[in-house]
């Protein structure tokens, strides 16, 4: 029996199996007029066909929860009404297949406001149709203007705003719901020492660095059912205090684990293991698998359900971090967008049922058997 092909229940939701689509920006909504940040017949296609690839759950990109929390103008946003009705087709496809609908909320932070990256990917300036990033310190990421610092008013708004897009996502059909603290954005850039330079509740300790995440969460939390799974996604490491040769401070495993543990208390019900992504100069090991030990550590550290990320390509390969307890799940990205069908074929190859839409099984069991 595969490992990777046995379903997961998180709170009452059974999702089922653990191969599952990564989220992954596509830069391609409408920049500017009423249809900003709504989903397009592009993201239907590209999210429901990864659901009909056997992925047992699919989550959405990188959504703002508000304009200046797009990474780009072309980013999907969910504050408003015409976005959530939009989104509600979606998350009934990917239903359809018998798949689960989640959702990654953000906000960009310092890294807000630039070009489509397979264009220049350069900050784009407010005379020009972008806006002024904000963040817990007036520190720019490499090559950009400094944000400006939010106010603690400004940080209970932000607070506010996380929870009523996590409204508009349940009322669109989401199923999962998860917080972007991962890649140098908003809430990674408030853990992380490399950034948040604040002397108030919202920095200096490693308690108050972790202050802004946790209200976000328990603000999600008040607002999901309980029956419902939220998700947390995480940088594990910044690649900066562990690296030797870099005299940076930045957030580190061993933090991530502290964090976990919080988080779990704080009704989260997975870490979605990342790393990287808070300077742009940062030493990293890339590697198949490289991020997976981070995953291990936390989950093997705390208890909580993980999910491994990162050029993670092959089926045998996702099998055994699952079977072999290093994460209860792998999410899959880059390989997904060259193979959808990635997870049939992967069960195939590991001896479990695909799960083929009917209107394609028939004829796929058919064809295999000359």
């Amino acid at each position: 029996m595969s490992a990777l092909f046995t379903p997961l229940t998180l709170r009452s939701l059974e999702i089922p199996n653990r191969v599952w689509t990564s989220p992954m920006c596509m830069y391609s909504a409408a920049s500017d007029g009423p249809e900003t940040g709504v989903p397009t017949d592009f993201h239907l296609t590209h999210l429901a066909s990864r659901a009909a690839g056997g992925a047992g759950l699919v989550m959405a990109e990188a959504t703002g929860i508000r304009p200046d929390g797009r990474i780009t103008p072309w980013d999907l946003g969910l504050w408003n009404d015409r976005q959530q009705q939009a989104f509600a087709r979606i998350t009934a496809a990917i239903r359809s297949h018998g798949s689960v609908p989640a959702i990654q909320l953000t906000h960009a932070g310092r890294k807000a406001s630039v070009d489509k990256p397979w264009l220049t990917g350069v900050y784009i300036p407010q005379t020009e149709g972008g806006w002024q990033p904000v963040a817990p310190s007036p520190e720019p990421f490499t090559g950009r203007p400094a944000p400006h610092e939010l106010t603690l008013d400004e940080i209970q708004q932000l607070v506010r705003d996380f929870a009523e897009s996590a409204k508009r996502a349940l009322a669109a059909g989401f199923q999962v719901v998860e917080l972007h603290g991962a890649h140098g954005f908003l809430i990674h850039s408030f853990l992380s020492p490399a950034s948040n330079h604040r002397t108030d509740t919202y920095g200096g300790s490693f308690e108050n660095r972790l202050r802004f995440a946790l209200d976000v969460v328990n603000a999600v939390r008040t607002v999901w059912p309980e029956n419902l799974p939220v998700f947390f996604r995480t940088s594990a490491t910044d690649w900066l205090t562990e690296n030797p040769d870099d005299d940076r401070e930045g957030w580190t495993s061993d933090d991530t684990v502290r964090l976990a543990k919080e988080l779990r208390a704080h009704g989260v019900d997975l870490l979605d293991v990342s790393s990287g992504g808070m300077v742009a100069d940062a030493t990293i090991p890339v590697a198949p698998g490289y991020q997976v030990p981070f995953a291990a550590q936390a989950r093997a550290a705390t208890g909580i359900p993980t999910g491994a990320v990162g050029l993670i390509l092959d089926p045998a390969q996702a099998e055994d971090i699952v079977a072999s307890g290093q994460a209860d799940a792998v999410l899959l990205g880059r390989e997904l967008l060259r193979n959808p069908y990635w997870p049939q074929h992967a069960a195939l190859e590991l001896g479990a049922e695909p799960r083929w839409p009917e209107q394609y099984g028939y004829a796929v069991r058919r064809s295999s058997k000359r």
